[in-house]
Parts: C-alpha cells; structure tokens; sequence
C-alpha cells in the first residue's frame, strides 16, 4: 500500500539529510548496483548501430532507466544479506 502522496513527500523533506547519509555511507554498493545495470544496458545495446549512429535522446534515456533500476534493487535488497 503505497503512501499518499502528500505525507510521501512530507516524509521526503523531513528525512532528506538522512537519506543523503544514507547514499554517502552506501554508495559503493550502490555503484556496484549501478555497473551491473550498464554491463546489461551494454549486452543488450546493437554495436553495429550504437557507432553507426548514436541518438543521444534514447541513449540517455535508457542510461536513467539504468541508474532507476539499480538504485529500486538496491533499496529492495537493503537489509537482506544481514537477516541472513
């Protein structure tokens, strides 16, 4: 059950410098996350079309989508290998 979107963002705003620690304290994981996403942007990228020709608008796009996956696994896994 997702929050409203009023208190989502109010929490946002109160917890904004402790979620910034949050990333600070956790950015190596999540950058081993985020090299993960682009090794499978890249498998999944044409090389014959990608030096042929580059559009810039969709390369990017994908590239977010990228950085959006890793950044949802590594919020979805955080915590799980300490249950263990």
């Amino acid at each position: 059950m997702a929050l409203p979107r009023f208190l989502r963002n109010g929490i946002l705003r109160i917890a904004r410098q402790d979620l910034l620690s949050f990333l600070d304290e956790y950015q190596e994981p999540l950058i081993r996350y985020f090299q993960e996403e682009l090794q499978a942007l890249d498998d999944r990228l044409d090389e014959e079309k990608l030096f042929i020709d580059i559009h810039m608008q969709p390369l990017g796009e994908e590239l977010l989508r990228a950085v959006l996956r890793a950044v949802r696994r590594f919020i979805a896994d955080f915590g799980e290998e300490d249950e263990d």
